[in-house]
């Protein structure tokens, strides 16, 4: 199709818009994410691009959702108390709008589904699948790692990505004390339950060791864009911020 533009992003697919559409590769989770497009439209939820099926070079069409998202290194923007709130109430009414979601018998996910099965979680919540507009974001987008999870599986890995839960050794992190105020507020405004709450630090570490073992499974089955994230030590910063979460659980409980 002419007239198509490259869109940039977090590198492991080929996404071009044309348009007021996006055009990415289909795979066979799919008719599972374009079921949950479809309902969520239905619901009346607006955070999530539309669903206009497969074109004729077999790639999934969806809406372009209008604004930025935010790659690292982050804008200062990005990690303000505001933006925080924000994407944690957007992640909530997600979460809610996908409660009633029928999951088809035969659907299948990238990721497989992790008990208990509360809600549809989107499974890589953090600033690049975050669009903003004047600095709120309004929309989640890139749904290929969708799947039935609980919650706060979704929700840790979102605050690990938007508190954010690293080491303050790395660049964008924050002091200890400063995490834990943030991620105080991060759960505040999604409403999340006391017991939850508890879970926390352990379930954002258990996120990050469910990704580096992915990322190495991938690049063991050739995959060139995970290859290229274990060249350049994303699986060794990822085990530096399990440290610093085992580390730290007491103070970010």
């Amino acid at each position: 199709m002419t007239g198509e533009e490259v869109l940039t992003g977090g590198g492991v697919n080929h996404v071009v818009r044309a348009g007021d559409t996006v055009r990415r590769p289909v795979g066979p989770w799919t008719p599972a994410v374009h079921a949950l497009l479809r309902h969520l439209e239905a619901a009346g939820f607006t955070g999530a691009p539309r669903c206009h099926g497969i074109d004729d070079q077999g790639r999934e069409v969806l809406g372009f959702v209008p604004g930025e998202s935010a790659g690292y290194p982050l804008p200062d923007w990005a990690g303000s108390d505001d933006v925080l709130v924000a994407v944690a109430r957007l992640l909530r009414e997600y979460h809610d709008a996908t409660a009633g979601f029928p999951v088809p018998p035969d659907a299948t996910w990238y990721f497989p589904p992790v008990e208990p099965a509360e809600v549809i979680c989107h499974g890589d919540v953090a600033t690049y699948n975050c669009v903003f507009r004047e600095g709120r974001p309004v929309a989640f987008i890139d749904f290929d790692t969708a799947h039935p999870g609980p919650r706060l599986w979704d929700m840790a890995y979102a605050a690990y990505r938007f508190v954010p839960l690293s080491d303050p050794a790395h660049a964008d992190a924050r002091p200890v004390a400063e995490q834990a105020r943030r991620l105080r507020l991060f759960a505040d405004a999604y409403g999340l339950r006391p017991a939850a709450r508890a879970a926390l630090p352990e379930t954002a570490h258990a996120r990050l060791e469910h990704l580096v073992r992915h990322m190495r499974e991938q690049a063991a089955l050739g995959h060139p864009a995970f290859a290229a994230h274990l060249a350049r030590g994303d699986d060794r910063h990822y085990r530096t911020d399990m440290d610093h979460l085992t580390r730290h659980a007491s103070d970010l409980t």
